[in-house]
């Protein structure tokens, strides 16, 4: 029998079908099996007129407990990787240099999701690049690297999320926001050739 198993709760009762509510009570019996545990979450009603006698008298159930049922909460839609990829390409467009540091996170985002990969890096005026070449259109970004200190992270994060769920502020209020920062410059979207993408 493999000890290392993982089951989750179950979101209706197992005895009667009946789907569990919010902080409902409901009760767990772990069965031995020949092989495997095998978890049964029951409603009370189900618990009470069939299942506490057999957690009691049945050597097959290893152990019983009580529980309350917590629903889950409403999924949140992730990140669709288009709207990074849109974003940073929305960024490239804009040069705008006050959201360098966000450019870099949603590429390092990016090459996580294995939609950019590293072709390349360079040193140019003392600052590194990192030449992304993307996996599905071939497209390349120079992404220059604001060297974060780890106390400015939180910060670009907080801004990259505000940008993913709220999109660019016009441009006005960009050139607003652009005289209280020195954040270095965004990066240069091109097509796939067969030049070097670092030139």
């Amino acid at each position: 029998m493999n000890d290392w198993q993982i089951q989750s709760r179950a979101s209706e009762c197992q005895g009667c079908g009946r789907k569990f509510a919010d902080q409902q009570p409901y009760h767990s019996l772990l069965w031995a099996e020949p092989g495997r545990y095998r978890r049964q979450d029951v409603c009370p009603e189900c618990w009470e007129g069939r299942f506490r006698q057999q957690a009691r008298s049945r050597p097959e159930v290893l152990s019983f407990w009580r529980g309350v049922y917590e629903a889950p909460p409403p999924p949140q839609e992730p990140i669709r990787r288009d709207a990074a990829e849109q974003l940073l390409r929305q960024l490239c467009e804009r040069g705008d240099p006050q959201y360098g540091s966000a450019v870099y996170i949603l590429a390092v985002m990016m090459e996580r999701k294995r939609l950019l990969r590293v072709k390349e890096q360079f040193w140019r005026e003392g600052r590194r690049i990192f030449v992304y070449e993307h996996t599905r259109t071939g497209d390349v970004f120079t992404v220059p690297d604001p060297a974060l200190k780890l106390s400015e992270l939180a910060a670009v994060q907080r801004q990259v999320s505000e940008l993913l769920e709220h999109g660019l502020p016009p441009v006005e209020a960009a050139m607003m926001g652009q005289a209280t920062t020195d954040a270095p410059g965004g990066c240069e979207p091109s097509a796939a050739s067969s030049g070097s993408a670092a030139s």
